[in-house]
């Protein structure tokens, strides 16, 4: 097949998955497979062909990043059953002035929280946003805002075991553990500059409360509904209106240093494993314990048992299966999205794209970048967004003399841009917070852009001197 061919088809299939996810309102899953399937059809793999690339695909994904995102979300429920958002905040504020706590607070949760799948941290991280805001003055709510949503996005795109994040990593064949490493060294930055440079822009006029929030009773009617919002249970906090059952309100819960046990134990394992590696120490012990597969296991299970000493088995047994449930969806999008990297690995596309990757340090990069910024924009949907471009970009890294780690974080920083209103995450944010449209606007898509510009600016510095 002619090269413009597999250009043209691989663009059909593409355009087919848009369409079906933003006009038809299909699901991601049955799109992906549709423009799959219809990719491998067209450049000529045949039926049997195309069915078993689908399969291997698939499979390839879910054995490369399968078990990181299952036992990542399960942690997740255990730790918000174990009011550990609760207890975090109640230590930022105790730590930090007011003005701090937007600052505080996106790092915080961009480094130890995606584990938590984000729509289940929005809803319990929502009321407390806005019991905090007023604390901040003029413009607290739309700081606030803006904290949460960087904290769970920032974290989501390139922080492991944040589901985009290790899709992106395991389509792209980039170790877990170095992963983790560069995402925390983008992700941080990347909070911070965001939140500095957007508590500037508040500063000087951005916000109009009367414009930018909802009416004090859509608000209240907002805030009634939110612990509907998920099926995971809020814990009640101080400052909320939320209508949780004061049963859940306990003096049990672990205490801060106790519940974070899991998540240090992930980071200092994971961590252990990339340093021997970077230090050329080799050792089956060191590689075990730094395996992400092995870290993730050993904090879900310490999670666990802290949920069962603390709470009792019933709520911690309940907080899995609430993991079960949120897990589903998110490894099949990621195993269809190897699938659809599959089929464009035998279409021959990498050699076709590798000549527009390889002018130069810093062109794929921002290609890679480009590709991304693209999907989210029409699908409306980070991690669709970054598996897509995962698929179009895992061919093309055999020509490009770019680390490959860094291309991952490229696409993961295009998957941030232009979060807006063909996403479910908006039409979530907007009633949880009590804003208008324009409002969400500003606090979720205009820093997620923000962010967006500012991750692709470290990781293209990075790369100058890597």
């Amino acid at each position: 097949m002619s090269d413009i061919l597999v250009l043209v088809h691989t663009g059909v299939a593409i355009t087919v998955i848009i369409l079906l996810i933003m006009v038809a309102r299909i699901g991601p899953v049955i799109s992906l497979l549709a423009g799959s399937i219809y990719l491998g059809l067209a450049a000529g793999l045949g039926f049997q062909g195309t069915a078993e690339v689908l399969s291997t695909g698939f499979g390839e994904i879910m054995a490369a990043v399968g078990l990181i995102i299952a036992m990542g979300v399960l942690l997740g429920s255990l730790l918000a059953e174990m009011g550990t958002l609760q207890s975090i905040v109640d230590k930022l504020l105790r730590m930090f002035a007011p003005q701090k706590l937007p600052l505080a607070s996106s790092v915080t949760l961009t480094t130890f929280f995606p584990v938590i799948y984000g729509d289940v941290l929005l809803v319990l991280m929502a009321p407390l946003v806005r019991s905090l805001a007023p604390r901040l003055g003029k413009g607290g709510m739309a700081k606030m805002s803006t904290a949460l949503a960087l904290g769970i996005n920032v974290g989501l795109v390139f922080v492991v075991p944040g589901a985009a994040a290790v899709a992106i990593a395991g389509l792209l064949e980039v170790s877990l553990g170095l992963m983790f490493v560069a995402g925390i060294l983008v992700a941080i930055p990347t909070a911070v500059l965001t939140i500095l440079f957007y508590g500037w822009l508040v500063n000087r006029g951005l916000w109009n409360p009367e414009k930018d929030e909802m009416a004090v009773e859509r608000t209240k009617a907002a805030v009634a509904v939110a612990p509907d919002s998920s099926s995971t249970t809020t814990p009640a906090v101080h400052g909320s209106t939320s209508s949780a059952p004061t049963e859940l309100v306990s003096n049990h819960y672990p205490p801060l240093r106790i519940s974070l046990l899991p998540v240090i134990i992930a980071l200092i394992m994971v961590s252990s494993g990339v340093i021997a590696k970077i230090a050329g120490v080799e050792s089956g012990i060191i590689s075990f314990i730094g395996n992400p597969v092995i870290a993730i296991f050993a904090a879900l299970v310490s999670a666990y048992l802290l949920a069962w000493g603390y709470l009792s088995k019933e709520r911690a047994d309940s907080a899995i299966g609430n993991g079960f449930r949120e897990s589903g969806i998110v490894l099949i999008i990621t195993g269809v999205g190897g699938s659809l990297a599959a089929v464009i690995g035998q279409t021959g596309l990498g050699d076709i794209l590798g000549n527009y990757f390889s002018a130069g340090i810093l062109a794929p990069l921002f290609l890679a970048w480009l590709i991304a910024v693209i999907l989210e924009i029409a699908l409306g949907s980070a991690t669709v967004a970054i598996i897509t471009a995962g698929g179009i970009l895992a061919p093309v890294l055999g020509s490009v003399d770019v680390p490959t780690v860094l291309v991952a974080l490229a696409a993961a920083s295009g998957a941030l841009f232009g979060i807006h209103l063909n996403s479910n995450f908006f039409w979530i944010f907007q009633p949880l917070l009590g804003l208008s449209t324009q409002g969400t606007l500003k606090t979720l898509t205009l820093p997620m852009s923000i962010a967006s510009v500012i991750s692709l600016g470290l990781i293209m510095a990075a790369s100058l001197v890597i």
